[in-house]
């Protein structure tokens, strides 16, 4: 029985490989792939026959509908193709020692669908393209103010195409033996903020937010602010598929402090009493600290009546400058003065009385740079400035604020005597005899501008005075400087060289102002520092090199000339 035994098994065996090789890799038998009779062949001779087999109906457009309209879908665009080996391997055509797999291929095939592959970036691309064409956009509800009354935008519903539900669609009509209609339907799609969201934003928040005014009490008293004032403040932001409340900080400080009365500090500063300088002392405001209005308000406005009040706490404003770092600037004594004196002519009074206003008690900590510009502005109508004479092109003609480099002039020596650095001045283009030699500065807003630094350990007061003129009187412009003396200034002035004639200059315009002219030449002031006071400085001098054109004489030969 044993040997018998291993007889029989031994001959099932040799059938059983025999059979396994002569299926080999052939398709079974009588098999089919979506209408294509591949039974028989090889694998690779199956696939071909398959691919010649399908080539029509894989290339052909899918029909297609949407709502009934009609909507050819190209299937490469659609991202869909065959596999043809995979296809042919489904249906047998591959070797293996599967009992089963040999039983098909003796016995007779099945019917097969082809293999549809997806190219899913390629699928997912024209489905976002067929929703643009056929589909629209949820939109979200929201909820908003507008004064004190609530604003409600209604959500609104999208539709779009499933993925799933569309691919299935098409692979049925891809590759159909009688052509069918993919019929491709929209489904609805819910907006991250729906009806039931909005509703209850509004019940929530929105509507408690402007049901009454709040009540901040501040130092003993309250003020009542009402949604009107406040709502502008107030927002709601779609946050984790809900709408949540905001406030806008700047908006909400804007409108409690326009109702609460706080007292703001007082800077220390210097000022002249009596001729001599003296601190003026800083004083402490009193506010209330933003932070706790903010950080409260959104819940303070959701309370119902009979709880809406904030108790504020008081703070203390210190002032940005104190009483001890004035006194620290060691602004004593009088370091400097400089007087220039101007003829009559009302402009210089009003441009020169102006820009003297102005700069009147302008402190100088160690370190900063004065700058005249900065400090009067623009010289408009606006600001002050009337229309007078400037130098331009080396004749004197008319624009607003001539007269104000007698005051930069003034300044300039005021700063020479004080011992200030010099950071920026330009001489005037010709030399005016009224102003000293060598030491004077012009400024043109825009393009010149004097500027000075104290480079001292101390504070320095600049203090400025006008005597307007008269057809009677000169004017007089006197700008002094008041520190701790840090620098014992003296000066030398060299001889006038290099002397230039003047030129005649004939101008046809009606507005002209006609000009007795003198020559131009160099000139060049020494300033030499020897410290004092304790200054440890080594003593040095400085040299200011100017030159002066001619000023050219002018005639007007227009026969009725107006002067400016």
């Amino acid at each position: 029985m044993v040997w018998l035994l291993l007889a029989l098994l031994v001959i099932f065996g040799g059938l059983y490989v025999a059979a396994h090789y002569a299926a080999g890799d052939r398709v079974p038998r009588g098999t089919t792939v979506s209408g294509v009779s591949i039974g028989g062949a090889r694998q690779g001779e199956a696939a071909e026959r398959l691919e010649t087999g399908l080539a029509e109906k894989a290339g052909r457009t899918i029909e297609a509908t949407v709502d009934g309209k009609r909507v050819p879908v190209d299937p490469a665009a659609a991202g869909l193709s065959v596999d043809y080996e995979a296809s042919v391997a489904e249906a047998g055509g591959e070797r293996s020692w599967d009992p089963v797999r040999l039983w098909n291929y003796f016995t007779g095939g099945d019917r097969f669908e082809a293999e549809v592959e997806v190219d899913e970036a390629t699928y997912n691309a024209w489905l976002d393209t067929m929703d643009q064409r056929h589909g629209t956009v949820p939109a979200d509800g929201a909820v908003g103010f507008e004064g004190a009354r609530i604003v409600r935008t209604d959500a609104v519903e999208g539709a779009s195409f499933d993925p799933a539900d569309t691919l299935a669609e098409l692979r049925e009509a891809y590759l159909a033996e009688k052509r069918r209609t993919a019929e491709l339907e929209l489904t609805s799609v819910t907006p991250d903020i729906d009806a039931g969201d909005v509703q209850e934003a509004v019940n929530g928040f929105a509507s408690p937010a402007v049901a009454a005014p709040v009540s901040l009490s501040f130092e003993g008293s309250a003020v009542k602010i009402f949604p009107a004032d406040y709502a502008p403040a107030l927002s709601m932001a779609a946050e984790g598929g809900e709408l949540v409340p905001k406030l806008d900080p700047a908006k909400l400080d804007a409108v409690v402090s326009s109702k609460i009365t706080t007292g703001a500090p007082v800077d220390a500063t210097v000022r002249l009493v009596g001729g001599r300088p003296q601190v003026v002392p800083s004083k402490p405001g009193v506010t209330y600290d933003k932070s706790q209005v903010e950080a409260a308000f959104l819940e303070l406005v959701a309370k119902p009546q009979g709880e809406r009040t904030l108790e504020l706490d008081a703070q203390v404003a210190k002032a940005d400058f104190t009483t001890a770092e004035a006194r620290a600037l060691g602004v004593r004594e009088r370091v400097s003065s400089f007087t220039t004196y101007f003829p009559y002519a009302e402009y210089r009074n009003i441009n020169i009385g102006r820009a003297a206003e102005i700069v009147d008690g302008t402190l100088l900590k160690p370190g900063e740079t004065f700058s005249l510009n900065d400090t009067v502005g623009e010289r408009t109508v606006a600001n002050g400035f009337t229309e007078g004479y400037v130098i331009s092109d080396g004749i004197l003609v008319q624009d607003l604020g001539g007269g104000v480099s007698q005051m930069a002039t003034t300044l300039f020596n005021a700063m020479f005597f004080a011992g200030l650095e010099d950071v920026e001045h330009k001489p005037h283009s010709f030399y005016i005899d009224r102003y000293p030699v060598g030491r004077e500065a012009t400024v043109a807003w825009g393009a010149v501008d004097l500027r000075f630094r104290n480079d001292t350990p101390y504070g320095v007061l600049i203090d400025t005075s006008l005597t307007p003129s008269t057809p009677s009187s000169s004017g007089v412009v006197t700008a002094t400087m008041y520190s701790t003396k840090y620098w014992d200034i003296t000066t030398t002035t060299g001889p006038r060289t290099n002397i230039t004639t003047a030129q005649v200059r004939r101008i046809p315009d009606r507005q002209c102002h006609a000009n007795e002219g003198y020559g131009g030449f160099d000139i060049t002031v020494e300033r030499y520092f020897q410290p004092v006071n304790g200054n440890d400085q080594p003593p040095r001098q400085e040299t200011f090199s100017t030159t002066y054109t001619p000023s050219d004489t002018v005639i007007c030969t227009h026969p009725n000339p107006v002067d400016g």
